[in-house]
């Protein structure tokens, strides 16, 4: 819906005209006092023109017994780890109350270039949520893993005034930026005076100012209270993250404040459809904040108006006059189900989401990592001493770990007994078949392999398991599938989901991966694997950018030095 006329604003808003819609016998939450105000809503197309008082309407809604609140604003996230197209995320999340989301598309960019932000412009330009598009800043996010295209400062430049960009997306390469890399800081200075997203995990003193000083304004990847509040002391908008390993609401909710929430705003990052339809989106983390003994005003700023004057978004935010028609009606602000929602003065209904259309997929066949066998999944070394990736449940940081495995031939092979799996990864872009090996613990597997061509941010296949027949099997199925999840066990696959759209989104409906991603599950568990969302966590595993021990198609990734080291 456009921006309605300025004369028939006025005419409605004073009550001369009659109001294109009225919403009647509700309460409308305050995001600024927190009182629960009287009155109807007028809106005027996309704009609402009136509260606090009676209107007519052309179209009068009753919201009797519910509580009016602004539409809820993710503040980082990625579309691509719904699984699904932008299309269907839309449909999913919007319902639930979330009338923004500003995403950053790296994953897809990272798999086609300059076709992925195009694909994910012209969806935004079509959903019933407004989707606001950062543009990836990392791609790939390091020099020391294998992608399938390379984003510089030039390949940004065309895209910059696109009206839903906001600006640069999470600014990942932070030893880049403190360093003074002339790629990263070309980018930095193609976006100066533009809003940049940070992602600076466990960055601190000196390092973090000249991070910030650079023109980074938000944050969410702060992980404790103590590194929140560094960051907010020195200018940083924090995003408290809630996404489906990536945990950190409990540990930040002290911050949660009346005082501290205009600084403060929430995120998904990386979501599934698993979280998504049994917990829920960001109505999830409101519920669960409120639980936890945050001030509903400050939930509900955090979820609205601060995360809109984050990102310089000054017409949302708050049901009041001149704003955006995003609004959610709830029976209880405790509870936070969204009854009814309205994106831009349009009801999120099945109706309006069929009147965008169809989007044509991009990025097909894009995995083309050639089959192989067994033997590649070896890890040879002499030396008993092995560097391990620790991986914990409910967050991406992973423990750089060292433990004895002696070499049986050559071969440095898994041990379940002390949960110490193989993990590989397996360069699927068609650029150099290059494959890793190293040595994760937390999986608990003791059978099998699972695999997935998700694996952030380069997504070259990675795969985890303790049979090397059956991690061939595994990653052997992923190119015939076009990308996705596979688990195998006695040499044969026991589960999948095709994610033909990069290795990353599936063309099914959301119901249907949920479903199959059900199905992944159980079968991941009866290797043995004790991790609650083992598909994800073995995605952030190959990030390189996130302490403190990783892998890529190079190989093990010594974050804190930067640096790939030997597998031992």
């Amino acid at each position: 819906m456009t921006s309605p006329d300025l004369a028939q604003v006025v005419a409605q808003g004073a009550g001369r005209a009659p109001a294109d819609l009225v919403l009647r016998g509700g309460r409308v939450l305050d995001v600024v006092t927190g009182a629960l105000l009287e009155g109807d809503v007028a809106i005027c197309g996309d704009r609402i023109v009136g509260i606090c008082a009676d209107y007519e309407g052309r179209v009068v809604e009753d919201v009797s017994g519910l509580v009016l609140v602004p539409g809820f604003i993710d503040a980082h996230l990625h579309v691509e780890s719904s699984m699904v197209t932008p299309f269907e995320f839309d449909r999913c999340v919007t319902p639930r109350g979330v009338t923004t989301a500003i995403c950053d598309p790296h994953e897809i960019a990272n798999v086609a270039g300059r076709d992925g932000l195009r694909y994910f412009l012209e969806a935004a330009e079509r959903t019933v949520m407004d989707l606001r598009v950062n543009l990836s800043s990392c791609v790939p996010a390091t020099a020391m893993e294998t992608s399938g295209a390379r984003l510089e400062a030039g390949d940004l430049a065309g895209f910059m005034d696109h009206p839903k960009v906001i600006g640069l997306a999470e600014m990942m390469n932070y030893p880049g930026v403190v360093a003074g890399d002339p790629g990263v800081l070309a980018k930095l200075e193609l976006f100066r005076g533009r809003h940049v997203d940070g992602h600076a995990p466990l960055l601190s003193g000196r390092d973090l100012n000249a991070y910030i000083a650079a023109g980074i304004r938000t944050e969410h990847e702060a992980t404790t209270a103590a590194e929140a509040r560094e960051k907010l002391a020195k200018g940083m908008r924090v995003l408290i993250r809630e996404g489906s390993v990536s945990k950190d609401l409990a540990a930040l909710l002290p911050l949660l404040t009346e005082r501290l929430a205009p600084w403060l705003a929430f995120c998904t990052d990386d979501r599934n459809p698993l979280d998504i339809a049994e917990e829920g989106h960001l109505d999830h983390m409101i519920r669960t904040a409120i639980a936890g003994g945050a001030p509903p005003l400050a939930v509900y700023r955090a979820a609205s108006l601060s995360a809109a004057e984050a990102f310089g978004l000054t017409d949302r935010g708050q049901i009041a006059p001149g704003k955006r028609a995003d609004i959610v009606a709830l029976s209880s602000l405790e509870e936070c189900r969204a009854a009814r929602v309205w994106c831009g003065g349009v009801e999120a209904t099945e109706a309006a989401f069929a009147a965008r259309g169809t989007l044509a997929p991009v990025a097909r066949d894009s995995v083309r990592a050639p089959r192989v066998t067994a033997e590649r999944f070896r890890c040879e070394g002499s030396d008993a001493a092995t560097p391990v990736i620790g991986v914990r449940a409910g967050t991406i940081l992973t423990e750089h770990l060292t433990e004895a495995i002696a070499p049986d031939g050559g071969d440095k092979r898994p041990d379940p007994a002390r949960d110490l799996a193989r993990i590989a990864v397996v360069e699927r872009h068609g650029v150099n078949g290059n494959v890793a090996t190293g040595v994760v613990r937390g999986f608990g597997i003791a059978r099998g392999a699972i695999a997935a061509t998700v694996a952030h941010d380069h997504h070259n296949i990675v795969c985890v398991g303790v049979d090397y027949a059956d991690m061939a099997v595994a990653v052997n199925r992923l190119s015939e599938i076009e990308g996705g999840f596979v688990v195998a066990e006695a040499g044969a696959v026991t589960a999948e989901l095709a994610l033909e759209i990069g290795g990353l989104m599936s063309l099914a409906p959301f119901e249907a991966v949920h479903a199959r991603l059900v199905e992944l599950r159980a079968a991941a568990k009866a290797l043995g694997v004790t991790l609650e969302e083992p598909f994800l966590q073995l995605a952030f595993v190959a990030l390189p950018v996130i302490p403190h021990l990783k892998i890529t198609d190079h190989g093990l990734v010594d974050v804190d030095r930067f640096a790939v080291i030997s597998a031992g």
